[in-house]
């Protein structure tokens, strides 16, 4: 009875997954006949194998939770929240028992006469008590009691009949799927190879041969990754319970709401994700939504919103975390980060607000004041950081005290094959992940290491630059290059530069597991083999710059938090920068002259709409356009309702057009940043020509309002 089993337990925990979602659907719209019919199946297609796989325990439980469930759906009874919670509980016994039958092919111990008790007196209502609390643990061994016949027939033929099951699909067992990837995996390898050595045959058919392998073996790799995906919402899908839970539990009302659940990615990704995604949400249950009594004072809905958004951009997976709760309040989290002595007073003077935030991510930090079953410890968002960066993702927090807490998660699309370059050292190669890279640069007379507080740095654009050498965090032998090479890496909002001796090929490689002997080094991410046969090393960015002491709060705290820390102790770092000033919506705005590729004015009426967003023909070409106004969140308004004044901006190969209300100035002057007006689209502000003038981030306007336009020039 094996397979039979097995069956049995993939469709009972599917269609358990989707009951606790139409539960806690009918806690809201209690009168959805279509949704109690959905209850009411899960449970009466249960109870009915059940009988034929002789699992009396289990089929009394379920045989309980149908008889309620059928005076709901006669409209007997009412459905209640006191209903809700007993079925709910309903489900988690029946999971156990199905827990317990995969570990042992039996049912267990369990004693489930108290909640098959509470299902009797529901259907009772004058004597059902009003809220049932769910079943203790089990106790004691027990076998519950047959059932009593169901108070009202069934009638089966009301129900209307779906299948699980489509025609199309079919179901596969994940071992294959892991085999398979494998395989194609080294086909990938071997196809490497073989265009390597064809790229030495000057003639003949080889080179064809190989570039048509190439393309099947790029094909076959696609469709083999899509076997892989999984839509986010499988992991969502189990969310709702955990809030709802969670919630009564703070005494607060919470709204789960989701957006781009359908977001595709790889299953070994989801897997990684699931606890931290949790935890997070945990957070913004118990610290960011408030009690229902503060948000009426602050005048804000008793019911607080966790809004959940995944979406593709720029070759990796977005996931943002969104409440409206308090916010996070940095005096206390700067206060309390000295009281426990993770950072030292003089750190925190020198910390920006964006870096003050982050320090929620230190080990033992909670601005909790008393431990509980949910939080307090100061064990969960150290370990969130962790985990997302280990599979080279990142974690962002931005926070506005009062209206709330905005986690962002950018994590790669797969793990098991990467874009990286191969950069060499010492007479070795190394692997380092495009997601982690951001230029390359040669060293010499102009750019060279200095060192700061005995860090070595490189003065980048008139701003300092930590440096990690990799021969020395390796402690590799060998001859040196006499031409060395400057890596800009990039961990989160964290960067510095990893010195090489050269640069070679750009490839996609397979990631293999790293070898036993080397698993206790943070410093690799695993192995791969290259075109040539040989094998190289995956370089964890995140174990390299940890290994020197790059991310330690107190190690040149302006280098390690700010994102490239500008010098404001030397005179000659306060470097002229020429600036295109510009108007837009009635404030003075500024970028760097050399992100300006050309200004163009376009006649307003040749402007046309495609996918719903503006653009314009334009060098032969189509041209996209967005409104910096309109994305500021600034009036839109032009010196000339039929001409439209526009920045060129150009990212390697496409270009896009910046719509202005006019250009003032162009200058070359020596800037000061500061964080006064920074937001969403803003750098900052900064006095140019004795004028205050806020700094655009174009490039995150650009990747909000046509993140299409990001991915397509990688």
């Amino acid at each position: 009875m094996t397979d039979p089993l097995n069956e049995f337990f993939v469709e009972s925990l599917e269609n358990l997954d989707q009951y606790d979602a139409d539960l806690l659907i009918l806690e809201k719209t209690p009168n959805s006949p279509r949704t109690i019919a959905s209850v009411f199946r899960t449970l009466h297609t249960i109870k009915g194998t059940c009988g034929f796989l002789a699992l009396h325990k289990l089929e009394a439980i379920a045989h309980a939770g149908e008889n309620l469930l059928v005076l709901i759906r006669d409209g007997t009874l009412p459905f209640t929240q006191g209903i809700a919670t007993a079925l709910l509980a309903t489900g988690d016994a029946i999971r156990a028992i199905i827990s317990e039958l995969e570990a042992n092919k039996r049912e267990g111990d369990f004693d489930h006469s108290e909640l098959i008790g509470t299902l009797v007196r529901l259907q009772n209502p004058e004597s059902a008590p009003s809220a049932p609390s769910a079943p203790s643990a089990p106790s004691a061994p027990s076998a519950p009691s047959a059932p009593s016949a169901p108070s009202a027939p069934v009638h089966e033929a009301e129900l209307p009949v779906t299948s699980k099951a489509l025609d199309n699909t079919v179901r596969i067992n994940v071992e294959v799927l892991d085999t398979l990837m494998n395989l194609v995996g080294e086909l990938v390898l071997t196809r490497n190879q073989l265009v390597q050595l064809a790229s030495t045959v000057q003639s003949g058919p080889l080179p064809a041969a190989a570039h048509r392998l190439s393309h099947i073996t790029t094909e076959l790799q696609d469709r083999m990754m899509k076997t892989r995906v999984q839509p986010i919402d499988t992991l969502w899908s189990k969310l709702p319970r955990t809030i709802r839970d969670l919630a009564h539990l703070c005494k607060k009302q919470v709204r789960l709401q989701t957006e781009g659940a359908d977001t595709e990615m790889d299953r070994t990704i989801v897997d990684a994700i699931k606890d931290p995604m949790t935890h997070l949400l945990r957070n913004s249950v118990d610290h960011g939504i408030e009690s229902p009594e503060v948000r009426k004072a602050a005048g804000k809905n008793p019911e607080g919103t966790i809004l959940l958004r995944a979406f593709h951009a720029a070759g990796l997976v977005t996931i943002e975390i969104i409440d409206d709760g308090g916010g996070i309040n940095v005096d206390r989290v700067k206060g309390r980060a000295i009281e426990r002595k993770l950072i030292t007073q003089e750190t925190a003077d020198k910390m920006h607000h964006k870096d003050l935030v982050n320090l929620i991510f230190l080990p033992g930090f909670s601005t909790a004041e008393a431990v509980s079953m949910v939080s307090g410890r100061g064990v969960g968002m150290d370990v969130v950081k962790t985990q997302i960066e280990k599979i080279g993702g990142i974690v962002d927090v931005n926070s506005e005290v009062g209206k709330g807490t905005t986690c962002r998660i950018k994590i790669p699309l797969t793990l098991a094959i990467i874009p990286v370059v191969i950069v060499g050292c010492c007479g070795e190669r190394f692997a380092i992940p495009q997601t982690n890279l951001l230029e390359v640069i040669r060293l010499d007379q102009n750019l060279i290491i200095e060192s700061v507080h005995e860090t070595p740095v490189v003065r980048l654009r008139g701003s300092l630059l930590p440096v990690v050498v990799l021969q020395k965090v390796l402690k590799l032998q060998g001859e040196r290059s006499t031409v060395r090479h400057l890596a800009v890496l990039h961990v989160g909002a964290r960067h510095f530069g990893l010195v090489v001796d050269s640069i070679h090929e750009a490839e996609e490689i397979v990631v293999k597991p790293i070898g036993r002997a080397l698993m206790s080094l943070s410093c690799f991410a695993g192995s791969t083999i290259l075109g040539d046969g040989h094998v190289a090393l995956i370089l964890d960015i995140f174990g390299i710059g940890s290994l020197s002491n790059l991310f330690d709060v107190d190690h040149m705290p302006g280098l390690a938090h700010a994102e490239v820390e500008r010098m404001e102790d030397s005179p000659e770092s306060k470097t002229l920068t020429e600036l295109l000033v510009f108007r837009v919506g009635g404030t003075r705005a500024a970028l760097p002259l050399e992100m300006v590729h050309r200004l163009e004015e376009f006649p307003a009426k040749d402007v046309e709409c495609c996918a719903g967003k503006e653009v314009i023909q334009y060098a032969g070409g189509i041209l996209p356009l967005i409104s910096v106004a309109r994305a500021l969140g600034l009036p839109e308004t032009a010196a000339d309702a039929n001409i439209i004044q526009t920045i060129i901006y150009r990212h390697q190969e496409n270009s896009i057009g910046l719509i202005i209300e006019g250009v003032e100035v162009i200058v070359k002057e020596a800037v000061e940043l500061q964080t006064a007006g920074r937001r969403s689209g803003v750098l900052g502000s900064a006095i140019v020509g004795r004028r205050v003038t806020e700094f655009v981030d174009v490039s995150e306007i650009v990747r909000i309002y046509a993140p299409e336009f990001m991915q397509c020039s990688r």
